[in-house]
């Protein structure tokens, strides 16, 4: 098997993480500013807040990344942790990569105490879906969005 490693960014990864954040947005037919993207790579390189993230790197540079955030809840008073961001490089997909940075953010979310990772995606995504499905049954719950 080839290296690979994940890990926290490095300020060395701006570039990529860039490319690959990108390459989400699109995926998901987003728009993102510009002021929103740096506060995110901010936030990751600090890696002491809410918002934490990984890359999978293999050797050449990051080819994927997990974005994921704790908050509060009203069922305990352990915190929440939510996934909210997951991307691998095309190129690179279906070789474990996006499992093993699920596997990450649940192991990081377990260390902080939190009680429970969750997260979502669209229904046309279904090879994310097939590989979520092996994880964990899907919850019955439906998302709305109201935008202020």
């Amino acid at each position: 098997m080839a290296y690979r490693e994940v890990r926290r960014v490095r300020a060395d990864d701006e570039a990529r993480w860039r490319a690959l954040w990108a390459g989400y947005i699109a995926f998901y037919r987003g728009e993102v500013s510009e002021a929103a993207t740096a506060a995110l790579w901010a936030a990751l390189l600090a890696d002491d807040g809410d918002v934490r993230g990984f890359v999978v790197d293999d050797g050449e540079g990051p080819f994927g990344l997990v974005h994921y955030v704790f908050h509060r809840s009203t069922w305990s008073v352990q915190p929440i942790c939510y996934l909210q961001d997951l991307y691998v490089d095309r190129a690179a997909r279906g070789g474990g990569a996006a499992r093993e940075l699920m596997e990450a953010c649940f192991a990081a979310a377990k260390s902080a105490g939190a009680f429970r990772v969750y997260w979502q995606t669209q229904e046309y995504n279904a090879p994310a879906r097939s590989l979520y499905d092996t994880i964990v049954p899907r919850s019955s719950f439906i998302v709305y969005r109201k935008p202020l």
